[in-house]
């Protein structure tokens, strides 16, 4: 008899549990979902506000020098795609 109570009493507070966590968890990782996102928006209007340019306008910091190969590959004139001809059998 005690170990029919106990399983009987067991099996209703998994039920329970599951029933709660079922309600529970999402609202949970919902808040904490919401939070994350909130913290990671704070954290870019600094970098937003600094960094933004006005649209249209064009700014380049650094251009890299042409070294001689690339200077030469400039010089060397039209290139044309290689297309790949197959005999009919």
């Amino acid at each position: 008899m005690t170990l029919l109570r106990f399983l009987i009493i067991t099996i209703c507070v998994m039920w329970l549990i599951r029933m709660i966590a079922r309600v529970v968890l999402p609202m949970l990782f919902q808040s904490l979902m919401n939070k994350a996102q909130n913290q990671a928006g704070t954290q870019q209007q600094p970098y937003r506000r600094q960094y933004r340019k006005p649209e249209g306008k064009i700014h380049i910091d650094f251009i890299p020098p042409k070294d001689k190969e690339a200077k030469a590959a400039d010089k060397a004139g039209e290139f044309v795609d290689y297309v790949e001809i197959k005999d009919k059998p």
